[in-house]
């Protein structure tokens, strides 16, 4: 795809998808609740597709209507055994989320994915599920896809996660259910909790305090209306947009704000973006708003800490933000971003380099230094869809032509992302 700057900038109002965390997520616990649960604006991205196929290879019937999915849950123990693998495409949350419920059945399966998931980190979920009595096996060896998990009694531990990844506290949390005893992890900071707040909604016994989540084990867990809000990680673009395209001033509505999600928000301030939040109100415990951004003179600042894992998932976007912001950006604590669907740190510090931009790669991040005007080139997205729809917005407000190599990969999360972008130049 080829995309130059736009000259009037970007005007009107957009609505993103809805959460992909917990689109994953109502399936998940849909499926494994009694009744029938409601879904409403599901994201059809590829990544919650897979989740699904998942399910439905397990016996669960999944009516997906588009904007509405419906699923017939058979309760925690009403999982049948796939006849072939579970295909988790290019999933992460579907791989680890997955594996939590899995190690609780009373069958044997296998779960594999694409070649991005068969490189990715598994034994953050393979170590504490092994430590609650779970038979869960890297075939390879390697560490990485494809599992092996035999279904076993598990025991309830207390987990103290090395990493702050709602992945790994959500799959303790999963197996978790049909321990014999509480379980609960504690992380170094707060990822996000729609994990949390969505078991509480199913009526699982689940409180928080501090960085500890701490649940005891489901007997039933009750099917629920879910509505779900826009997923803040796709609305990012449109708020870098509006902030870097000169001319520019977008809403995004209907947008989930959740504490532990709201990084951007927060980083988008702090660089001097001229950002509002209207119409807050909360939906199925979640906090949403509207988000309306005009263009704005942004400078760099320091993003670092406790603010990181609320944020992740934006930290391409912030770096294109970065590029076009005066004096410097520096981006630490982030050494997650080399396992990604790619290495966020090299691929976006090659890329951005490839628009003459002065951005230094380190082990846990990178320093860009703003000022100077990009300029268009042949960017490489490694078929991840952060890296292509946060080099579209560079593209607008760059000289010159952009190409963007491999940018179908949006479809997995985003498939209307082009098209919401451009309807707004």
């Amino acid at each position: 795809m080829k995309i130059t700057r736009t000259p009037n900038g970007l005007k009107g109002t957009v609505s993103v998808p809805g959460d992909k965390s917990i689109s994953h997520r109502s399936i998940m616990l849909g499926s494994i609740a009694e009744g029938t649960t409601e879904v409403h604006h599901f994201l059809q991205g590829a990544d919650c597709l897979s989740s699904i196929a998942c399910f439905r290879q397990m016996g669960i019937p999944i009516e997906n209507n588009g904007d509405i999915v419906r699923i017939h849950g058979k309760g925690l123990h009403g999982l049948s055994q796939p006849e072939n693998v579970l295909d988790t495409g290019n999933s992460g949350t579907t791989t680890r989320l997955m594996s939590g419920i899995l190690a609780g059945q009373n069958f044997d399966c296998v779960i594999n994915g694409d070649t991005s998931i068969q490189s990715r980190p598994m034994k953050r979920i393979m170590t504490p599920l092994a430590m609650m009595g779970a038979s869960i096996e890297s075939i390879r060896g390697n560490g990485c896809a494809p599992l092996k998990i035999a279904g076993q009694k598990l025991c309830g531990i207390h987990y103290d996660s090395p990493v702050a990844s709602a992945q790994v506290k959500s799959a303790v949390l999963f197996a978790g259910l049909y321990a014999d005893g509480e379980t609960s992890v504690t992380e170094p900071t707060l990822s996000r909790n729609h994990t949390e707040l969505m078991l509480k909604a199913c009526g699982c016994s689940i409180r928080t305090e501090g960085t500890t989540a701490i649940l005891q084990p489901a007997k039933q867990l009750t099917a629920q209306r879910i509505d779900v809000p826009g997923d803040i990680s796709s609305a990012a673009y449109f708020m870098a947009a509006g902030l870097i395209v000169p001319g520019s001033e977008i809403c995004i509505e209907n947008v989930g704000i959740n504490p532990t999600r709201d990084g951007m928000i927060k980083v988008c301030q702090a660089m001097g973006g001229n950002i509002t939040l209207e119409n807050v109100r909360e939906v199925c415990n979640e906090p949403v708003a509207d988000i309306v951004v005009r263009h704005s003179t942004l400078h760099g600042t320091v993003i670092e800490g406790d603010i990181i894992p609320t944020l992740i998932d934006e930290l391409p976007i912030i770096a294109i933000m970065a590029a076009f912001a005066e004096g410097q950006t520096s981006i630490r604590d982030a050494a997650e971003l080399k396992v990604k669907e790619s290495d966020r740190i090299a691929v976006m510090s090659e890329n951005l380099q490839t628009m003459g931009v002065d951005i230094i790669p380190q082990e846990d991040g990178m320093i860009i230094n703003g000022g100077k005007m990009p300029h268009g080139g042949i960017i490489q997205s490694h078929l991840d869809h952060r890296i292509a729809m946060s080099f579209a917005v560079a593209a607008l407000a760059s000289d010159g032509e952009t190409e963007i190599i491999g940018s179908d990969c949006v479809n997995i999360s985003y498939p209307t992302f082009y098209e919401d972008l451009f309807k707004l130049s």
